[in-house]
């Protein structure tokens, strides 16, 4: 039996404290941490067993070392924001911890999606005998697993990968973003780049598009080309690869009150003067936008989120989908969070597990897809992400 700190009291939180306190036997002691003490309070009010919570000011190393050394977990699960990665992994090779996120480093001041930063902890971490987990949610994560699980069991190359990731769900409010603004804005506005022939072309954001059909009556909806993180491990640690891309669903209304709010200059990440003082715009929508966290209770319909792939196997051509469709109302109901909160915390819980049980080990800093997809793949079913896979003519590409 193990103990964990895990950081951050969002939606993800909410669903990763969940999921740790079902599993006793693995999660013995939980510390659930966040710079608004009051929050995880409230959320361990909500669970089956009593757990500690702590205040934390996860942009200083020195408070993150000081929990730590108190607390003594064998891992950190850091589903804080994406600035804070590098401050929570200095901490964890401070005190001799293992580690791992969701979601890749980003600088405060740039929209910029990178593993380097955190691929140059590597000899840090293999010199101190520890493990770093990169990107265990679902997309970068199940999908860095989907892909390793194809490569072992269904192709022996591949050599096209298209990431689909639609969203079906209706939270019933004129503008909203499903999990934190000003992250999800930043992600989207950036310039695409995707992979193709050896190399990663950029082009304007949101300039491709297409429709897809999901399996299962999940619906039809416009699906557009976007940069996400999981490519450029994928790309690297699958060399067979000639091309990958990334996809997500957007509405019509989204995109046009996105439109008109980098049109303002609302989206903007450089500070401004404002009476008197610096505010950067982007942070101030984040304030007046709803909490993906309130969306929970009004958010219907389902995600269905999949990677088509094409290879070869014995030499003959094969095509195949792997993918999982989540019920916003059924995760709800479940854990208090929507599904796309619910899609990243599980996975990182079951990534937590595949390193407390030793079931995924190492030395250094790891993406999803250098380890054993199987275990995972098993946790992913019995732990409320079950997924098909789908062969042949028809899948919907």
């Amino acid at each position: 039996m193990s103990s964990v700190l895990i950081i951050g009291a969002g939606g993800v939180g909410q669903v990763v404290v969940h999921k740790c306190a079902r599993v006793p036997d693995v999660f013995e002691r939980i510390c659930l941490a966040s710079r608004t003490k009051s929050k995880c309070d409230a959320i361990a009010k909500q669970l089956p067993r009593p757990i500690d919570t702590a205040q934390l000011d996860a942009d200083d190393p020195a408070q993150t070392t000081a929990l730590i050394r108190s607390f003594k977990p064998d891992l950190v699960i850091n589903v804080a924001l994406p600035y804070q990665d590098l401050a929570i992994m200095d901490a964890c090779l401070e005190t001799g911890t293992d580690y791992l996120d969701t979601a890749n480093y980003e600088p405060r001041d740039t929209a910029k999606f990178e593993y380097r930063w955190q691929w140059d902890y590597q000899e840090r971490f293999a010199h101190k005998g520890l493990m770093a987990l990169l990107g265990s949610g679902f997309d970068p994560g199940v999908t860095n697993v989907f892909t390793a699980y194809a490569t072992k069991h269904y192709l022996n190359e591949i050599s096209e990968l298209d990431i689909v990731d639609v969203n079906g769900g209706d939270h019933g409010r004129p503008f909203a973003t499903n999990f934190n603004p000003e992250i999800n804005i930043r992600e989207v506005t950036a310039p695409c780049r995707h992979f193709e022939n050896g190399q990663f072309i950029e082009t304007p954001a949101m300039s491709e598009h297409r429709s897809f059909t999901c399996p299962d009556n999940v619906g039809t909806y416009r699906i557009y080309r976007m940069y996400h993180e999981e490519l450029e491990s994928i790309t690297k640690n699958f060399p067979t690869l000639r091309r990958a891309q990334f996809w997500m669903s957007f509405s019509d209304n989204y995109l046009k009150h996105l439109e008109v709010l980098r049109n303002v200059g609302m989206t903007r990440i450089d500070p401004v003067m404002y009476q008197g003082r610096e505010i950067v715009p982007l942070q101030f929508l984040k304030a007046v936008l709803p909490d993906p966290g309130e969306l929970g209770p009004t958010t219907k319909g389902r995600t269905c989120i999949g990677n088509i792939m094409v290879g070869t196997k014995d030499g003959q051509p094969r095509r195949i989908y792997i993918y999982n469709v989540c019920d916003h109302e059924a995760c709800y109901a479940e854990v208090g969070s929507q599904a796309i909160s619910y899609t990243t915390g599980v996975p990182a819980m079951i990534g937590a597990m595949m390193m407390l049980t030793g079931k995924w080990r190492g030395k250094g800093v790891f993406n999803m897809e250098q380890l054993d997809p199987d275990p995972f793949m098993d946790a992913l079913n019995r732990h409320g992400l079950p997924w098909t896979v789908m062969e042949g003519e028809g899948i919907p590409w």
